[in-house]
């Protein structure tokens, strides 16, 4: 199968007590002068902090990019220190220990983000993913359905999501998840390979054909290839049409 790895400032005011009105006047002019310069020094140190939070998460998207993982989550790590409820610095994070394979930290940082803001289809749809890996497939579904549901066109959500309901053997349901992602992208090749797949396990040999032909047409080298030692097609590895077809 094919698998889819984004104020109130604070401070002590005394109040000087004045015989008469003028002073009074005076006094109370003083005290909104300060507290006025007091929270515009506030909001520059918050828009400093901020700025330097925004450093510190686009300098952990380019370690991402990079694939230097661990560099880039101390980067997210410094952005969170900073700035706690970034939905998408803890996003990235879980998707470089994600990467690193540390899958139980990466869904505890798709669940902050989710905390923070719980319609990010990003966070459900990565946090399906690390599930995957965890082979807790029931709970991958939830998690891709939550980001389905939110973004229905998302495409990858509902390939990977057809990938987790082919290993719990609902081939049917799977199958109708890779043609819904078709019907929105109808040249996946990877929802045709996967489509492959989940007939394959059924020892159908006719629609496999059908939907790896469909995938070769699109991506030739890569699915040839790939379907010489796909263990999903040993049913009908000694098929001569499907044998012909690798070719």
């Amino acid at each position: 199968m094919v698998f889819w790895r984004c104020f109130v400032a604070s401070g002590l005011i005394t109040f000087f007590a004045f015989g008469c009105s003028d002073g009074a006047n005076s006094s109370t002019e003083t005290i909104k002068q300060v507290v006025q310069e007091t929270n515009v020094a506030q909001l520059l140190v918050e828009a400093k902090a901020s700025q330097k939070a925004e450093d510190f998460f686009h300098q952990g998207n380019n370690l991402l990019d990079a694939q230097r993982y661990a560099a880039a989550i101390a980067a997210y790590n410094q952005a969170i220190a900073i700035k706690y409820e970034s939905p998408e610095t803890w996003i990235n994070r879980g998707i470089a220990l994600t990467a690193l394979q540390r899958y139980k930290e990466a869904i505890a940082s798709y669940d902050q983000a989710i905390a923070i803001k719980s319609d990010k289809d990003e966070a459900w749809y990565n946090r399906g993913i690390a599930l995957t890996y965890l082979q807790r497939y029931k709970d991958a579904i939830a998690s891709y359905n939550k980001a389905i549901a939110i973004k229905p066109d998302k495409y990858e959500a509902l390939i990977n999501r057809g990938i987790a309901l082919t290993k719990l053997q609902r081939y049917k349901e799977a199958i109708a998840s890779y043609d819904q992602a078709i019907t929105i992208k109808p040249n996946k090749h990877e929802a045709y390979y996967n489509k492959a797949c989940s007939y394959a396990l059924q020892n159908n040999l006719e629609l496999t054909i059908e939907n790896l032909n469909q995938a070769i047409q699109l991506q030739p080298n890569k699915y040839k290839k790939l379907a010489k030692t796909d263990p999903d097609f040993n049913q009908v590895r000694s098929e001569k049409r499907f044998q012909e077809l690798l070719q």
